[in-house]
């Protein structure tokens, strides 16, 4: 909804943005309700914000140059940067939300008279681009160019939609039984609205037809979008350095050589290093999948499992259900091979000696797959088979599980109930024999399918177990005979004080588990007897009897492998799934990894980051995730065999990845408009402004450059001076200051970055970065962003939309913590409204007809004081905001109040007959514009000029505040706050009561002067801890009258917050200021707001009038009281 300039904006409003008199509704500080239709006022701003751009380009605004004072140090500077947005597409608004917090910090330090930096580049490394380069030439090679696609005939779309909807379903229905996911859309479905998604289509939203084909080429998305993102960062008035932006990949010389280098110096330091590792891994793509390379699953690393292998022993109750099973074991006896066995997958291998069954998923399907490298068969999943297929049996001596990678023989499948009630060896088992026996709550989507089942000390294999000994029924319904059950008892193996030998059997009966439908009570169960088996428990059986299970586990895994009674086996923790739709698997593959988690590297980055004088988390919980993440991030694979990119210099089979090329180009920044200027992100050599060479960026050059004890290399083309330049830039701006990101990205590339700082820069810990800052994401009016809802706001047309400014503003608005903000549009619209109005106010006041109305000269009275007073409070109160990156709030304080303050001081003049003075109301107009400037910089900048100030608004300097007088601010609230009370008394006043009288008090009642007393004696620049375990204390021995306590504690309650606020005078016992002066200054101005003709002021101890006990005892210092009769 946009607006019209001939309309006012909502009654609701009329306090915070008309410049008409405001309603006594003052106090509401949130943006809210409909705002009239039309787009004049947009129009204007936007106007305005295109006017001002063009004054910012040509004063150069925003290009920061190292600055030093007269004895040649260095100024106060401030670098803040942002990750550099995947240059696939436009930018959309949850780039704007995160980017906004890095914009408003640059330009607060900027106002605050910093020298600022904040420079900004485009990201093109990786497979996105390729994948969807490779897709588009794909669509037009099969459906022609322009394409034909078969789902633009309605009854073969029809059919299509059909098709994918009854895919999904089936899905659904089948993870349902098979206990996964319910959900009756797939994520594409979600998305799109049908899940038919083409290339071209996609493109066609963002592009000219006509040019579409040219997108085949990967190449061409780095020529077109990144130029885009630069235009629509500038008219969000992003304040960025334009001459160092940039994009990577191998297509810019510059860049590519920087990330050269940077590899070369890691595997000098041998941070770098090559082996078989486990990672997350496309089949399809036939690489490890990083995260930027993943559609869903980002985050997900591998989880390492212990197979154990459950030899099939011959059926023995001659179900015809075992033919199959038969079959098998007779072809694998006749082939020579050594056994068929069901191989559950476990992270609890020190367990094995209470097995009492296996449990299978009835109506699952299983396969029998055979395994090369040990000459057996395993019973377990397809998807889990597929992932075995890619792993290393035994990774020193190369040899994999299957001979050829990625693929597996099957050679019989069978259905749950197929494999249910067959006998078997287990290892380290008590039993010599157990059975496979139905559990319905297994996933197939986790672990094999196959469960081996230890009941005392796994709740869910106690419970389903206990549940087929007494139901038989039951157990007969899947075909279980009762000596499959009855004989196997629950075996002890485990002790864990309180919790006795068996702890399921215990947790169970504590929470009175009495069915696998117990969900909640059994995964409370399940987590309980885990971690305290794991940190507790002490081994009662087995070789290693009287150890700690921690202690025990480890040992007992590496036996039953070398005994090849078990082999490792991974998979991610949670399902991943490629750019290409891939689902992901582990694979164990020859790759160069960066040894993230090395025990001394890890601790240098922990120790920087614990370090609260080195490094602001600026949260708590943000501080613990890189506690948490450095915990767990291990070796990292570095490289890809194909996509975009840099390759490796010492191997160019392979090409960097994309979290691992973007970890220290924060620091390329400081030199980069050396290299390669304005206008020129491919890095065209030709527009080099010092005219450097890509082949003269040695690694001796950027030694020198970046790392301390390195000389200018002999024999290097670059002059010296220039060299000496780009090194003194970067040691001018590092460290870097602040780094912005949303959340998601503090798992892996802000910790990355931190490692990467560390390791290049190992011998100069004081150049590693200063913050971090991370928000959450951005939902726009309560919902997630969702092209189906139609709420996915792109970055341009939220602009365009609603200007620049108002969409910084609403984003200022949505939030500043770590969880989701909120975008919301009404809020956009009516800073439309709130922006032009207080700018046409503000001009015409102090520049209009209105300016010759405005006092210049005499003593300045009460209010003019106060706002004085607001003004200078709110100025220091926003400033903290801004630098602890609380723009919500600072918004509140350098806006809102800011309108509030100036709204009561015009309404009081305007209701007294006193006409506002002219020197209290520049201050504030000049304080509000750049106070606002962060947020609204196009706004401040055309009503710093209309106001004929000098320079620009975005270099001014953040304004003088005197300190703020605590006294008067609570005069102030005294005011506020008794009008306030005054209000509701009049409201309930009863029809034909004309007299008014406000009575003040100047004591306290005996009790509370005591009871202020008593908070005096204790008080001592602060209350103690113990202050209400004292207060109690005095309270029930000191106050004579015992019904009066209650009332004692609440007032010296109430009275602590207050102290509190405003410091020792709280506790006077007298009131601090002249309460009947106040209100008698102001007794116009509250007969106005009040409605009443006449109001007398008077202390409530004068003879006349008469006060009535009854309503005297109303009446106390800082409290009057509104008497109507």
């Amino acid at each position: 909804m946009l607006f019209n300039c001939h309309e006012s904006p909502v009654t609701a409003r009329r306090s915070i943005m008309s410049p008409t008199a405001p309603t006594p509704e003052m106090a509401s500080l949130s943006l809210q309700g409909a705002a009239p239709k039309g787009t004049a006022k947009r129009d204007a701003l936007v106007a305005t914000e295109l006017e001002v751009q063009a004054l910012w380009e040509r004063e150069k605004a925003f290009e920061s140059n190292p600055l030093y004072d007269a004895k040649g140090e260095k100024t106060d500077k401030f670098i803040v940067t942002f990750p550099y947005p995947y240059s696939n597409g436009n930018l959309h608004l949850g780039h704007a939300f995160s980017l906004t917090k890095a914009v408003f910090r640059a330009q607060f330090e900027r106002n605050r008279g910093k020298n600022s930096l904040f420079p900004f580049a485009f990201h093109c490394t990786g497979m996105p681009i390729q994948a969807a380069a490779n897709k588009l030439k794909s669509e037009m090679e099969l459906f022609g160019t322009p394409p034909k696609f078969p789902e633009e005939d309605p009854e073969i779309r029809a059919q299509m939609e059909a098709a994918i909807a009854a895919a999904a379903k089936a899905k659904a229905e089948k993870d349902a039984v098979q206990g996964g996911k319910k959900g009756g859309k797939t994520k594409l479905v979600q998305k799109t609205g049908t899940g038919i998604v083409r290339q071209w289509n996609i493109l066609k939203r963002m592009v000219p037809e006509d040019e579409i084909p040219r997108f085949a080429d990967p190449v061409y998305w780095l020529m077109y979008f990144p130029p885009l993102g630069v235009e629509h960062m500038k008219r969000f008035g992003a304040g960025v350095d334009w001459r160092r932006a940039f994009i990577t990949t191998a297509v810019n010389g510059y860049y590519d050589a920087f990330i050269r280098w940077q590899f070369n110096v890691l595997r000098e330091k041998k941070k770098v290093l090559f082996g078989k590792r486990n990672n997350v891994y496309s089949i399809l793509d036939g690489q490890v999948c990083a995260d930027h390379d993943r559609s869903e699953g980002e985050g997900v690393g591998p989880q390492e499992y212990v197979l154990i292998k459950l030899k099939v022993l011959a059926p023995d109750h001659g179900q015809d259900r075992h033919a199959k099973m038969d079959a098998l074991l007779k072809r694998v006896e006749n082939e020579g091979k050594k056994g068929v066995f069901l191989v559950p997958a476990t992270l609890r291998p020190e367990t094995m000696y209470g097995q009492t069954n296996c449990f299978v998923l009835p109506t699952g399907e299983y396969g029998a797959y055979y395994i090369d490298a040990t000459d057996e068969v395993f019973i377990m999943s397809a998807r889990s088979a597929r992932g075995l297929s890619c792993q290393a049996y035994n990774a020193a001596s190369d040899i994999y599980f299957t001979k050829e990678f990625g693929k597996i023989e099957c050679l019989e499948t069978f259905s749950g109930d197929e494999l249910l009630g067959l006998p078997l060896k287990a290892p380290n088992a008590t039993y010599e024999k157990v059975y496979t026996l139905p559990l319905l709550t297994i996933s197939m989507g986790k672990g094999t399918g196959v469960v081996t089942s230890v009941p005392s000390d796994a709740p869910d294999d106690y419970v389903a177990l206990k549940a087929l000994k007494d139901k038989p029924d039951f157990a007969a319904k899947y075909g279980i005979t009762p000596d499959m059950v009855d004989p196997f008892e629950v075996v002890p193996i485990i002790s864990i004080e309180g919790y006795g030998d068996a702890s399921a059997v215990f947790m169970c009966e504590k929470l009175g588990i009495t069915s696998f439908n117990d969900k909640v009570k059994l995964a409370q169960a399940k987590d309980e007897t885990y971690l305290k088996g794991f940190t507790s428990g002490v081994m009662t059986v087995g070789p290693y009897a009287g150890k700690k299970v921690s202690e025990a586990k480890p040992l007992i895994k590496e036996e039953m492998i070398a005994a090849n009674q078990a082999h490792l086996y991974f998979e991610p923790e949670s399902k991943v799934v490629s750019r290409t739709n891939d689902e992901c698997v582990v694979a164990s593959t020859d790759q160069w990894y960066l040894a993230y988690g090395e025990e001394s590297w890890c601790e240098a980055v922990k120790k920087h980051v614990l370090d609260s004088d080195k490094f602001n988390a600026y949260d708590s919980t943000a501080l613990e995730k890189y506690d948490q993440t450095l915990d767990w991030l291990k070796e990292w694979a570095c490289t890809r065999q194909f996509g975009l990119g840099t390759y490796l210099p010492w191997d160019k089979d392979w090409v960097i990845e994309s979290l691992s090329d973007s970890t220290i180009y924060m620091s390329y920044y400081t030199i980069s408009h050396y290299l390669q200027g304005e206008n020129n992100l491919n890095g065209d050599e030709s527009k080099s402004p010092e005219k450097i060479k890509v082949e003269d960026l040695t690694d001796d050059v950027f030694n020198f450059i970046f790392r301390k004890g390195f000389t200018i290399p002999a024999n290097c083309s670059i002059p010296s001076e220039t060299l000496q330049k780009m090194r003194d830039e970067f040691r001018y701006w590092y460290p870097m200051d602040l780094r912005v990101s949303a959340k998601d990205l503090i798992p892996n590339h802000l910790t990355m970055a931190l490692y990467n700082h560390a390791a290049i820069w190992e011998d100069e810990p004081e150049l590693w970065p200063k913050g971090y800052y991370t928000n959450g994401h951005i939902m726009v009016d309560a919902e997630k962003m969702s092209k189906s809802k139609g709420n996915f706001l792109m970055m341009l047309e939220t602009i365009e939309n609603y200007s620049a400014d108002a969409t910084r503003f609403a984003c200022a608005d949505a939030g500043d913590t770590l969880d989701d903000a909120n975008f919301s549009r009404d809020t956009a619209n009516t800073a439309i409204v709130s922006l032009s109005n207080e700018a046409a106010w503000i001009k015409e006041v102090l520049l209009g007809s209105e300016k010759s109305n405005l006092r210049s000269e005499g003593e300045l009275n009460f209010m003019d004081k106060v706002l004085r007073n607001e003004t200078n409070r709110l100025i220091n109160a926003t400033e903290t905001c801004f630098e602890t990156m609380q723009f919500r709030e600072g918004l509140q304080k350098g806006w809102f109040e800011m309108m509030i303050a100036r709204n009561e001081y015009r309404s009081w003049c305007q209701d007294s007959g006193i006409t506002m003075h002219e020197g209290i109301v520049r201050k504030w107009a000049e304080s509000l514009i750049i106070l606002i400037c962060p947020i609204c910089p196009h706004w401040a900048e055309t009503l710093w000029k209309d106001l004929g100030k000098e320079g620009l608004a975005v270099k001014a300097p953040w304004p003088v505040a005197g300190e703020e007088d605590k006294l008067l601010t609570k005069q102030a609230k005294f005011l506020r706050d008794s009008l306030k009370n005054f209000r509701a008394s009049a409201g309930k006043a009863k029809k034909g009561w004309k007299t008014a009288t406000i009575l003040v008090a100047e004591d306290y009642p005996q009790w509370k002067t005591e009871a202020l007393l008593w908070m005096q004696s204790k008080y001592n620049n602060a209350f103690p801890d113990t202050f209400m375990t004292d207060l109690k204390d005095w309270s029930t021995t000191s106050v004579s009258d015992k019904k009066q306590v209650k009332s004692v504690m609440q007032f010296v309650s109430f009275m602590k917050k207050e102290v509190e606020d405003v410091g020792e005078m709280g506790m006077d016992i007298k009131c601090p200021f002249d309460q009947l002066a106040i209100l008698k200054e102001s007794k116009a101005y509250i007969q106005s707001q009040l409605g009443i003709e006449e109001v007398g002021v008077c202390s409530v101890d004068d003879p006349e009038p008469s006060v009535p006990d009854k309503t005297s005892q109303n009446v106390t210092p800082g409290k009057p009281f509104l008497w109507i009769r």
